[in-house]
């Protein structure tokens, strides 16, 4: 898993009026939870673009004040008009805990069904992921070199690992369809 590093300031009053001010000043009022207490600090706008602004899933390093922490973003909060980042929630990570994140799903291999015309649906974009901060993948790998045009490859197919998946089993991540062109050929074939 991939770490990117972040510092923080701490703040010390955390009401709305400071919070008003730090975001007038580019910064973005930021809480770290899960240890032994909060911590309630403020971080640079644009140092935190390349942990939110991507399709991957992240770990972060956080520096505040000389100590640093593993953690993952837990919530976003922006505003609903403008889609200013307004306040982020991370939480700390731990080496002996077990943490749920939202994973990537990346398509590997050719499916001989969209070759044949089939169309390629991908339900699931995202699987949430619980494991300790050691096993967790940067992404969950699922091939398609085996799809057929009407096959479906659901979670329960995945291959066991070091992870716990909590979605459905039954829950479809990608299927190959019939596409309108292929329905038409057959039913062209059929009336011959």
């Amino acid at each position: 898993m991939k770490t990117i590093a972040i510092s923080g300031s701490p703040r010390e009053n955390v009401g709305k009026r400071d919070a008003k001010e730090l975001r007038y000043e580019g910064k973005v009022p930021a809480v770290l939870y899960g240890g032994t207490e909060q911590i309630h600090f403020a971080v640079v706008a644009t140092d935190l673009k390349e942990a939110i602004y991507t399709p991957e899933a992240n770990f972060l390093e956080i520096e505040i004040n000389g100590a640093k922490s593993k953690a993952i973003i837990k919530e976003l909060q922006f505003h609903p008009l403008t889609d200013l980042l307004l306040h982020v929630d991370f939480l700390q990570l731990f080496d002996d805990k077990e943490i749920l994140m939202e994973i990537p799903v990346k398509l590997t291999g050719t499916s001989p069904g969209v070759k044949m015309g089939g169309k390629l649906v991908q339900k699931l974009r995202k699987l949430r992921v619980r494991s300790l901060p050691a096993n967790m993948p940067q992404v969950v790998e699922v091939s398609i070199s085996k799809l057929e045009v009407g096959n479906l490859f659901r979670v329960r197919d995945l291959a066991k690992a070091d992870y716990v998946i909590t979605n459905t089993p039954e829950d479809t991540i990608v299927s190959v369809g019939m596409s309108r062109a292929l329905k038409q050929a057959e039913q062209q074939a059929g009336k011959k």
